[in-house]
């Protein structure tokens, strides 16, 4: 069984609740008609303001698919510590890939015995932020929180890539995987999905195949947003709806000292889509949550997959596992110390 299969076994199936949804909002049409016509509204009126500001993002992470620029990630892992680490980081930052997506790519590299230290950055830096998702982010909450991700995004990487360096002559960080039946499969996968057939080139428009790539990566990035971003609104409408004005302030307020790392407990072990906790952010932010806190419970909801974990673990061994897990918790609070300190 494939990473990739794991993950859909173990993630629910996102039709269940969209469905749910779908029942409630059936029910609260009879019971308050004027009440949904005021969510859809809110809705609408959301999703107009920020499509501007996210139609760029989608046109260039559909273009980064379809030009094999994304093909190009394998190379940059091999090489002199600093460099691998540094270029990881990077790379993570640009590409738009999300934490779960992200962990098959993770195991074929490791399968394919590149070193632990790139691998790490990588996995902490990709899914915090992207092209469509730094916009969405600029949208929804302002160019300070979208610049501030993407600083985040970077430090993390590198925090995560130099700490797991240090311990680069460890068996387990030599030898992170398991043995077991999975991981004997990660190889061959990876020798086919890692190597480049088709090269990069920057001009789609002249490769028919290209082309029809880039029209459904468009599409697959248009409609996800458009999936997480319509509940995430109606969200954030009823959070504004009910709750009271600092309702979170005692909790993550800025005159709370456990702010922070209350924000990475509630953020990180629940998964929350990126686009999607935006707005739910935002109205967090209204009711009294602290800037500082509400850039830990993004950063940490992105690096800390309840769901990619559970991926994960059957293929990683347990220190290695433990270790991502604590970068991730101690980025993410160091990110919203640091946020906070210059918000």
């Amino acid at each position: 069984m494939s990473v990739s299969e794991i993950i859909r076994k173990t993630r629910p199936d996102a039709r269940h609740a969209y469905v749910l949804l779908g029942a409630l909002l059936v029910g609260l049409i009879f019971w308050r008609p004027g009440f949904v016509l005021e969510i859809v509204q809110f809705v609408v009126l959301g999703m107009i303001h920020v499509t501007p500001i996210v139609i760029p993002g989608i046109v260039l992470a559909a273009w980064i698919t379809a030009s094999g620029a994304s093909d190009q990630v394998a190379a940059v892992f091999h090489g002199r510590t600093l460099q691998t680490v540094v270029g990881a980081t990077l790379l993570g930052t640009l590409l738009p890939v999300c934490g779960v997506t992200v962990l098959p790519l993770m195991a074929g590299l490791l399968a394919a015995r590149v070193p632990l230290a790139p691998v790490m950055a990588f996995w902490l830096a990709s899914p915090i932020t992207g092209p469509a998702m730094l916009s969405a982010t600029v949208a929804t909450l302002g160019w300070e929180f979208a610049i501030g991700k993407a600083l985040a995004a970077i430090g993390l990487g590198l925090f995560g890539g130099g700490m797991t360096a240090l311990v680069a002559t460890r068996e387990w960080a030599q030898s992170p995987l398991r043995s077991n039946r999975i991981v004997g499969s990660l190889g061959g996968q990876c020798g086919d999905g890692c190597r480049d057939t088709r090269g990069f080139d920057p001009r789609i428009w002249r490769d028919p195949a290209r082309r029809m790539r880039f029209v459904r990566e468009s599409w697959s990035i248009t409609r996800l947003i458009l999936l997480v971003l319509t509940p995430a609104f109606a969200a954030e409408y009823l959070l504004n709806a009910w709750l009271e004005p600092n309702a979170v302030a005692a909790y993550v307020g800025r005159d709370s000292a456990f702010a922070v790392p209350l924000a990475v407990i509630v953020g990180g072990p629940a998964y929350i889509d990126g686009y999607a906790a935006l707005p739910l952010t935002r109205a967090l932010l209204e009711h009294g949550m602290s800037t500082g806190a509400a850039m830990a419970f993004l950063v940490s909801g992105g690096v800390v997959s309840i769901w990619g974990a559970m991926a994960i673990f059957p293929v990683l061994r347990i220190k290695p596992f433990l270790l991502y897990l604590g970068l991730a918790a101690v980025g993410s609070m160091a990110s919203g110390w640091a946020f906070g300190a210059f918000h």
